[in-house]
């Protein structure tokens, strides 16, 4: 049986070491240029783009880490989408007040809040957004974990755009020769890890249905990411045609 049938979860290095630990920094560093040569940015910036048919009142990034994804999103689309009021939420409190002021001169008002995820949702029961963005952030959770991620936040959402790992041979590849570009010992483990972990086919869209949402498009995008768009529960938009 092909290895990657199935999601295989196994517990990343980067999540066990300290924020201001050595490995984890050089790790983030990682993680941007990675973030880079799988094109995450314009991915999501293109979904955006697609789905979000009027400019955004809010928007709410969850896994943000130390926001650096979102703000180079944020330049792709802030020309056409003035005063958006952008929430940062992660559990590990990485984003600073420089990072911030770098959505402010793009018209931008960002908030960072610490947290874990499920504990904010299930606590900020009001607050709707216009769309919820995810990066490189939904393969941590098993399928079970997501359902019950998924229906905390489809109530709070028009709509869900996620980028995340292709789980496929090419993608499992070029992991392993992640050395190449210098990435330390934790970044070549979890890289590895994190593909296993991903997705393929439609198995977003049957767990997003599962939290009474309306799953929009899921394919692949590009050599090595997956995408994913959901309407929250309350949306009136119509899911789309798969591809």
């Amino acid at each position: 049986m092909n290895s990657l049938a199935h999601r295989r979860l196994v517990p990343e290095i980067l999540d066990g070491l300290a924020a201001d630990d050595p490995r984890a920094r050089a790790s983030r560093q990682d993680l941007f240029r990675i973030n880079t040569l799988m094109f995450q940015a314009p991915i999501m910036a293109s979904l955006l783009g697609k789905f979000v048919l009027q400019p955004p009142r809010n928007i709410l990034e969850i896994g943000a880490g130390d926001g650096t994804f979102m703000l180079k999103v944020a330049r792709r689309v802030a020309r056409h989408w003035p005063a958006v009021e952008l929430t940062l939420l992660d559990r590990v409190g990485l984003i600073g007040d420089g990072l911030l002021a770098q959505f402010d001169r793009l018209g931008w008002r960002a908030e960072a809040i610490t947290g874990d995820v499920f504990d904010w949702a299930q606590c900020a029961a009001g607050r709707r957004f216009d769309a919820i963005t995810v990066n490189l952030f939904l393969h941590h959770f098993d399928d079970a974990g997501l359902v019950r991620l998924f229906s905390l936040l489809a109530p709070k959402a028009q709509l869900l755009l996620a980028t995340e790992p292709l789980r496929a041979s090419w993608p499992l590849a070029a992991a392993r020769f992640l050395w190449a570009i210098g990435a330390t010992d934790v970044t070549r483990h979890d890289a590895i890890q994190s593909v296993r972990a991903g997705f393929r086919g439609h198995e977003l869209s049957g767990l997003w249905l599962q939290a009474n949402g309306k799953p929009l498009e899921e394919r692949r995008a590009g050599p090595f990411s997956h995408i994913f768009v959901g309407a929250g529960a309350n949306s009136g938009l119509k899911r789309a045609s798969a591809e």
